[in-house]
């Protein structure tokens, strides 16, 4: 536990509360690769052993887990506005989209098939654009951005390896923000690309060491982890508006509540899960 710790960002207050969230005697998590958050403020939480997703409550006491047998690589976790959960399997270089039951509604991507350029070759993270379209950033064997259609089709890719405008090496993590703008965790050229819904360059933000994942909350604001132990919020126009250590390692994956409390995902070596609650 990392007591008495208080952290700042962007005049925001928080109380770091690590490790958050209670498992049944005997119980210990494994590598927690990303977390998101339903629209009942329940925390979902994608980890690389079993069960592979854990749900907590907002006082962090566990109200279920499933998953067991569908996954190979916990990696990226998406729940958009209708509660459906959104979970990239990286090493199965597939997508599963489920219920909140754990029910799975649909796939993307052949199970342990990966395509050279094409989806997939070791996805990485996905997010859902307003008028329904997803994004999947792919990821460790391609360096593209996918668009599927709400119903799955296959819609369009963009990117290759290089460190030009719309260029990748490793995209990490992917999000639309409120300005329908896609995100894109450039990890190793240490950036944050961003682009509109049909794939065009906008601009690039830098000023990052290795950025694993991106998160925005409804106003606009843009949280940004890296790969020491570092926390960024930006504004909608990549103004940095504060930093913070909330973790002793690198977090891989970031998330929100509607009560403007942050969640942060560690994997090895410690395994967790730390809360920033908002002060």
């Amino acid at each position: 536990m990392r007591d008495n710790l208080v952290v700042t960002l962007g005049g925001q207050t928080y109380a770091v509360e690590c490790p958050w969230g209670a498992l049944p005697d005997g119980q210990k998590f494994g590598p927690v690769s990303q977390l998101a958050v339903d629209s009942q403020d329940r925390v979902y939480v994608f980890q690389r052993s079993n069960p592979p997703v854990l749900v907590f409550d907002s006082d962090g006491a566990l109200v279920n887990s499933w998953g067991i047998g569908e996954f190979s690589d916990a990696h990226g976790i998406f729940i958009n506005r209708d509660d459906l959960v959104l979970l990239v399997d990286r090493d199965a270089h597939q997508i599963l989209a489920c219920e909140t039951s754990g029910a799975v509604r649909f796939r993307l991507g052949e199970r342990h098939r990966p395509q050279f350029n094409q989806p997939f070759n070791h996805p990485t993270d996905i997010a859902q654009a307003p008028n329904g379209d997803y994004y999947v950033s792919d990821g460790y064997g391609n360096s593209r951005v996918h668009c599927f259609a709400a119903d799955g089709s296959f819609r369009f890719s963009w990117g290759q390896p290089g460190d030009g405008p719309g260029e990748f090496t490793t995209p990490h993590a992917v999000w639309v923000d409120p300005a329908e703008r896609v995100l894109v965790a450039d990890r190793e050229n240490n950036r944050v690309q961003l682009f509109d819904l049909e794939g065009r360059f906008i601009e690039a933000w830098t000023d990052f060491f290795h950025p694993m994942d991106i998160y925005v909350d409804p106003a606009g604001n843009v949280f940004v982890t890296d790969q020491i132990p570092r926390l960024s919020m930006l504004s909608s126009d990549g103004t940095l508006i504060g930093r913070c250590r909330p973790v002793l390692f690198g977090a891989h994956g970031v998330g929100g509540d509607t009560a403007g409390n942050l969640y942060l995902a560690e994997t090895a070596p410690l395994n967790c899960i730390t809360r920033l609650r908002l002060l």
